[in-house]
């Protein structure tokens, strides 16, 4: 409210009146209910009735045209988002204003897939597909390719019609479509006058450059909008100081950990696409290599360079990589993925697998919902977080991670964990370490009931080390020599299991024992 005007006092402060919103220091919208002006320096600019949305949108891009305002303060003042007011504008130099008094929703009669795309819908329901399987392709509902169809006049053939396909050998994904080893088709007969030896394709015709530029990749993307092309095959192209190009060391250990092949065999594809299943795997991967830790974060990179790491001439956008992220979240696979990716694991590291790790990792959580909060050590807060449990080999290698439920224990959590392992690794008899956030006696009885050994300990008072155990040992680092005093003991498990439960109290004899069927 104002302050009450004091005796002495010239220029008061009147206050904001009611209805009236600042959009900057010298644009204000005034308001009574029924009808609102925008004054400029004082000035008139536009008056309109509440409920004319044409004469509203015109008055925003008059304020935004004529250099008044900016799109955000506009958007705000008016109560809409900056991205409903430069549609209002492209709608007013496309239209003017019976552009801006169009209702809002989808035009009607205008078709939602471009024209290549009704090509390619009509193609593979000549082919035999389904609706929902050529929904599935394109990435759209199946009630828009029913309305397309429905608005081409497509008939369903009859039996006696439908004829029998062709088995010609299936394209290779992980190939490009113009790949210079794939034979030429010669089985099948020309048509009389054409020149077999000219593609219907051909780039030269087109106006497009040759398919074998790494730089330049518009062949294959015009494969991939005809819908004949499912993943751009990589090539890379010489170059000096490319900005993360190391991560293409790990290239090797990503094909040999056969995330790849359990990808390809759950998901199967998501093209026709440039940017295919295995492209945007690779991506994802190497983008965590690089400490990209969200889509959002490839507004950063320059996508040119990040493409040439990806062996394309630019990385996919935010959009288009979250496009892809919805497609494989959609069936909801992720967690017979991480089986796979076990299953593989255990199978190639059976040696490994006699122990195995396990402890949990709290991860700061940013989303819209209510968790509970958790103590992130490396920030020394309680903040809303999640507990991921990460079960490791004896190499320290992940075989598998869970996300605990509400940030469970790990005391809750270890027999599902260890349920999870024994579905993995059969009957074989392996030991589990952990460390004092397990400690319950209670516990280590189901865990040997299942058949685990176990290892852990807990804090709690502890005589010190013998001096006699210490040694000098020197060392040379850095060109200096350096002497640490420590102590190195060479431990089996069996007689140090013996000897550390005859020294303890009887209550603290199971921590660390070995049991043997």
């Amino acid at each position: 409210m104002p302050e009450p005007k004091k005796e002495g006092d010239l220029f008061a402060d009147p206050g904001i009146p009611v209805g009236t919103v600042l959009i900057n220091e010298r644009c204000i919208l005034r308001g009574d209910g029924r009808h609102r002006v925008v004054l400029v320096a004082g000035l008139p600019l536009a008056q309109y009735a509440i409920g004319d949305r044409m004469a509203e949108a015109h008055a925003m891009v008059s304020l935004v045209d004529q250099g008044w305002a900016d799109q955000n303060d506009v958007a705000r003042a008016f109560g809409c988002s900056a991205r409903t007011l430069r549609r209002h504008q492209r709608r007013h130099e496309d239209d003017g204003l019976a552009g801006l008094g169009r209702p809002g929703g989808y035009p009607k009669g205008k078709q939602r897939l471009p024209p290549s795309r009704r090509r390619t819908v009509l193609k593979l329901k000549a082919d035999g597909f389904s609706n929902r399987q050529v929904a599935l392709r394109l990435g759209v509902s199946e009630m828009a390719i029913r309305k397309l169809l429905r608005r081409a006049g497509w008939e369903e053939p009859s039996l006696s019609q439908r004829a029998l396909p062709l088995h010609d050998a299936g394209a290779n994904p992980n190939l490009s479509a113009f790949s210079g080893d794939a034979p030429p088709d010669t089985s099948r007969p020309t048509q009389e006058g054409a020149n077999p030896n000219l593609s219907a394709f051909s780039s030269a015709l087109l106006g497009l450059p040759p398919h074998n530029d790494p730089a330049d990749r518009r062949v294959d993307r015009l494969m991939a909008c005809l819908g004949l092309l499912d993943d751009a095959e990589p090539m890379f192209r010489p170059g000096t100081r490319v900005p993360g190009a190391g991560v293409l060391l790990a290239i090797p250990a990503i094909v040999a950990s056969g995330v790849l092949a359990a990808a390809q065999e759950l998901y199967g594809t998501i093209g026709p696409a440039f940017y295919g299943l295995r492209t945007t795997v690779v991506a994802l991967i190497l983008m965590a290599l690089l400490r990209i830790k969200r889509p959002e974060g490839l507004k950063e990179r320059s996508p040119h360079d990040l493409g040439r790491i990806l062996g394309l001439d630019r990385a996919p956008e935010v959009k288009t990589l979250r496009r892809k992220l919805a497609r494989l979240a959609a069936p909801k696979q992720a967690s017979r993925l991480g089986r796979l990716l076990a299953r593989r694991r255990v199978d190639t590291r059976g040696a490994s697998m006699g122990f195995l790790y396990i402890d949990g990792h709290v991860r700061v959580y940013h989303g819209k919902h209510t968790l509970p909060k958790a103590h992130v050590a490396r920030m020394r807060l309680a903040l809303p977080a999640t507990t991921d449990y990460w079960v490791n080999d004896a190499k320290g290698e992940p075989l598998f991670v869970v996300t605990a439920e509400a940030n469970a224990g790990l005391v809750k959590m270890l027999p599902p964990l260890l349920e999870e392992v024994r579905g993995l690794v059969g009957e074989r008899r392996l030991t589990v370490v952990f460390d004092r956030g397990g400690w319950s006696p209670a516990l280590f009885q189901k865990i040997i009931a299942q058949g685990f050994d176990l290892m852990t300990y807990r804090k709690g008072r502890s005589r010190p080390v013998s001096r006699s155990f210490f040694r000098p040992h020197t060392r040379r680092f850095d060109g200096r020599r350096i002497t640490y005093v420590t102590s190195w003991q060479t431990v089996e498990s069996g007689s140090w299991t013996a000897q550390f439960a005859s020294a303890k109290s009887p209550d603290s004899r199971t921590m660390g024992t070995r049991h043997r069927s």
